[in-house]
């Protein structure tokens, strides 16, 4: 049976993967080094709170999706994922902007649904 820390990790490691970011780019945008950000990737070290919502911002969803093992939670955390190449520093900010409206136009969806 898998640990929280390591289904947080493999999100954090697919979403990444599949935002076309690196282990680098994540780390500086979260303001910590590489090597953490892959310890928290590996799951041998858990992820601070207040680090999943920064990693939540920049992936587009919700920090509590980060935490689950379906395909649901899956596809909403996917719905932001988008390759980029290129990325600078500064764009990381924009990118997170943009992730956070269609994080809060999916969170107004599920009310709507009359979902969690």
């Amino acid at each position: 049976m898998k640990t929280m820390n390591q289904i947080v990790g493999e999100n954090l490691k697919k979403t990444r993967e599949l935002s076309g970011f690196t282990q680098e780019q994540v780390a500086k945008s979260i303001g910590v080094e590489r090597s953490a950000y892959s310890n928290y990737e590996s799951g041998v070290r858990e992820v601070p709170f207040h680090l999943l919502e920064k990693i939540a911002d920049l992936f587009g969803c919700e920090a509590f999706l980060l935490f689950e093992d379906n395909v649901e939670a899956d596809n909403e955390i996917l719905a932001t994922a988008f390759r980029i190449s290129d990325v600078e520093e500064g764009d990381l900010k924009e990118i997170a902007h943009f992730k956070d409206l269609v994080k809060s136009y999916l969170k107004m969806e599920r009310i709507g649904n009359g979902s969690k």
